[in-house]
Parts: C-alpha cells; structure tokens; sequence
C-alpha cells in the first residue's frame, strides 16, 4: 500500500487537473454557445441567397458559367478544416479517417493547425494553409474561397470539396465530405441546396418577367462565386461549433474522470491512515506488555 503522503500528493494532483478541465469546460460551453447564435443567423441570408438564385435558374444559360461546366476530375481539390488546438476528443481523428481514404490524387487547402501537421507528417500535397480565429471573420474565409475557386479555375483541382465536422448536437460532430465545385446543373444544385438547407426552393421560382441589369448571366456570374464563398463560410461556422462542442464534452468527461478518481483516492488514503493508527496503537501495546 502506499505512504499517505504519497496518496496526499496524487490527490493534489487530481484536484489540480480537476479544476483545470472544468474552467476548460465553462470556456467552451460559452464559445460553443456564440458560435452556434452565428451559424444559426447565418442561415437567413443563406436561404436568401438560396431564393435569388431559384428566381434566377429559368432565365439563364448554364453553360456559359465555369463552375457549372463538366470535365474529368483528373486531381480533387480538398479543403481539410481541422482545429488549431487538441483536447477535443476524436473530432479530429474522425477527419483524418477520411483523408486517409482518398486513393485518387488530391490536393489539400487545410484550415486549423492540427490539419497541417497531419498532412505533413503522411506527405499529401497540401497547396495552402490557414488560419481563422474564433469569431469566423467573413474576410478570412473569404480569403480561403477565392483560392480554393482560383485553383479550380486554373485547372489545378478539378474539384472543390470540404471535409468538415457538422454540427447537429452538442454531443453529436458528424465527419462529413460536402462537395463544392463543380455544379451538376443548376437545377440539380438548388434542390440539393434546399434539401441542405431545409427549404423548398422550388416555391421561389418567379415567372414574371424580369429586366436584369446588365443581363441575367453576368448576374449569375457574379451571384455564383458568392454563394460559393458564403456556403464555405457557413462549413466553417459549423466546424467551429462542433470544435467547441467536442472539447466541452471532453473536459466534462476528464472533470468527472476526475471526481471519480479523487473519491478512490481519499478512500485510499483513509484506510492507509486508518492502518497506519492501527499499527501505531499495537506498537504501543505491544511496548506496554513487554514492559510489564
């Protein structure tokens, strides 16, 4: 058995480590908890945009836009959005999984520190890396888009796809591979978006007649890259509200881990003291008779 001023120093130790996983936990809970109140409002203008383009889809000609033109996908492109930081259970693990199951040629975009590293420590061809705060500025991923959309134009990558964690509870972080780029048709895509989105697009379609300045392709040209750039920016949120969720879970989980350990620890340490007075008292008897 061990010395009680070893068990004492264990049981230091774990209330230490106790009370660090839980101001980790309350840190989290509260960014989770932004973040979420930013994905959700995003939505909004995300089902507008939505809207626009189903009034827009009958008075265009697909083929004149790139990101709706078909070619071999010779080379993926992929954006890997992972966390800067650990401590947040397997949500980083599970993306990684995905990764490792790409057997076509691929190149990665990567947002988050822990994704970089992976990359480099397996030796895949990563052609930028990020880094967005926590708050998800729109500048920032925008920067992430426009690189993304500019080697797909070139010719580089074939396709824009984002592995990501989807948020769907606070204990629930889904893996997921969401492709981008290219576009099937413009039909296609919208009922696809609203499936995603939750909405029936198909009731937004307007048949009036429209004037559209200065005509409806440019508009769509214009219109296209941005949703591109504002649908990144919505994995992201989701990404990050999963980020947070999955560390509050893990901390809580290490803060109870804790607790259960200090009461085996402290009844440890009460029968090693309770043995040790025991010892103490027969040593003295002991002393007594032989004295007698």
């Amino acid at each position: 058995m061990a010395s009680t001023r070893d068990i004492r120093r264990r049981i230091k130790s774990v209330k230490n480590t106790r009370q660090i996983t839980r101001a980790m936990e309350l840190v989290a809970a509260s960014k989770m908890k932004k973040a979420q109140q930013v994905a959700l409002a995003g939505r909004a203008y995300a089902n507008l945009m939505a809207s626009m383009l189903a009034a827009l889809a009958a008075k265009v000609d697909e083929t004149c836009h790139p990101f709706l033109a078909q070619r071999e996908v010779k080379t993926r492109g992929i954006l890997l959005i992972t966390t800067d930081k650990g401590l947040c259970g397997p949500l980083n693990g599970n993306l990684f999984k995905l990764v490792t199951e790409i057997r076509t040629p691929a190149k990665f975009g990567v947002i988050g520190r822990k994704g970089a590293l992976f990359l480099a420590r397996t030796r895949r061809e990563m052609v930028a890396d990020f880094q967005v705060h926590d708050r998800v500025p729109f500048g920032e991923v925008r920067v992430v888009a426009d690189v993304m959309i500019k080697l797909f134009l070139e010719g580089a990558i074939d396709t824009i796809e984002v592995i990501y964690p989807r948020f769907k509870n606070t204990l629930i972080q889904e893996p997921m591979v969401r492709p981008i780029l290219p576009l099937h048709t413009l039909g296609e895509f919208l009922e696809e978006l609203g499936t995603y989105l939750g909405v029936d697009l198909a009731k937004c379609a307007d048949d009036r007649e429209m004037l559209f300045e200065p005509n409806a392709n440019q508009v769509l040209e214009a219109l296209l890259p941005f949703y591109v750039r504002r649908h990144i920016y919505q994995l992201v949120l989701s990404a990050k509200a999963s980020e947070h969720s999955a560390r509050m879970v893990a901390m809580k989980t290490a803060k109870d881990n804790a607790t259960k350990l200090l009461g085996d620890l402290t009844l440890e340490y009460n029968k090693a003291r309770q043995a040790a007075i025991t010892q103490e008292i027969l040593e003295i008897a002991a002393a007594q008779f032989a004295t007698a």
